[in-house]
């Protein structure tokens, strides 16, 4: 009879953003849903999340993927739970309402990196401009072994379920995006975990790491960011200029705590340049990429109805602490 391997990620308790966990479970039968998975637990005092002298932390499965890159392998998502099964104070998941009707679309930018460059830098100075190098085709534009590594993340991505939605070359050399989109206000948050879980895994067989801060690299160079695309049954349905007035200046007043939870380091990345709006201004327009909100031609043109774009989270930012800001701001706009 075969055997199961069942591989558990979590969020360690690392700040200012945590990092991603696993170890894995070995189990007789072939698990047909989450509710095959038994819950687990683990040491804390390793992952920051608990005291030696009381280090017990345990592991809710919440989402279950195929893993392609196993024989008989699933990843199972998890939530981190104290002893008496409170939510741990490190599980952002647990602060996103659950809202079937909310929809959330996250662009999650990063480079690859071996030896401290970027896969296609040069070993001393700099590449040519940025120019070329966005949605780039041919060995000058994205180097060596970035398509395979980025090929092959899709397709793991793929087989486990994972919605992405499209890849590309980004504008700085080295740099890529995948697009993850999800129905329901904790799916695309889900996946883009799972995403960058496996995406990190398989660059260990090349000796690359995956770099998401927002500005590894000052100069004349794009920062990574995650923008998040976001509706509700009422945007997509009913909307209106109306709406759409109010529901900006309640994200203008909120700016900074919006600010706050869209990742570490911001100001570096949020400067005016490179396709962003500075971080102590907030802004919308149509189909402007250095606003803070950009607003698609095809949303004016359906009564203000459909979905909205925040160009504000950077890409090592936490796509749970994401959610939850966009629906607690959201959760204040009258739709009456």
């Amino acid at each position: 009879m075969p055997k199961f391997k069942l591989e558990y990620i979590w969020l360690d308790g690392y700040l200012p953003e945590p990092n991603l966990r696993g170890k894995t479970k070995i189990a007789d039968a072939e698990p047909k849903s989450i509710e095959d998975c038994p819950m687990w637990g683990f040491d804390g005092s390793s992952t920051r999340q608990a005291e030696g002298h009381s280090s017990d932390c345990m592991l809710k499965p919440v989402a279950l993927y195929p893993d392609a890159a196993r024989e008989n392998g699933f990843i199972v998502l998890c939530e981190v739970l104290l002893p008496n099964g409170d939510p741990h104070p490190s599980n952002y998941r647990n602060t996103v309402p659950e809202d079937a009707d909310a929809w959330f679309g996250f662009e999650q930018e990063y480079f690859l990196m071996q030896n401290g460059r970027p896969l296609g830098w040069p070993e001393d100075g700099y590449p040519k401009p940025q120019g070329q190098y966005y949605t780039g085709v041919g060995f000058e534009n994205v180097g060596d072994i970035a398509r395979e590594i980025v090929e092959e993340h899709l397709e793991l991505c793929l087989a486990a379920g994972i919605n992405h939605e499209g890849i590309n070359a980004e504008v700085a050399k080295g740099q890529w995006e995948y697009q993850i989109f999800g129905k329901g206000s904790r799916k695309a948050a889900d996946d883009v975990w799972v995403a960058r879980y496996i995406m990190s895994r398989l660059c260990e067989r090349y000796q690359v790491t995956v770099q998401l801060h927002c500005k590894p690299f000052q100069g004349d160079w794009n920062g990574s960011g995650m923008h998040c695309n976001f509706s509700t049954k009422f945007m997509r349905e009913v909307g209106g200029k109306p709406y759409f007035e109010k529901l900006m200046a309640t994200f203008d007043k909120y700016r900074d705590e919006h600010i706050a939870a869209y990742g570490p380091d911001n100001h570096m990345r949020l400067t005016g340049l490179h396709e962003t709006q500075s971080i102590d201004k907030f802004s919308w327009g149509i189909a402007d990429r250095g606003a803070s909100v950009r607003v698609p031609h095809a949303f004016v043109k359906n009564n203000y109805k459909g979905y909205l774009e925040d160009r504000r989270p950077n890409s090592m930012a936490d796509p749970y602490k994401i959610a939850s800001r966009v629906l607690r701001t959201l959760s204040e706009i009258p739709t009456e």
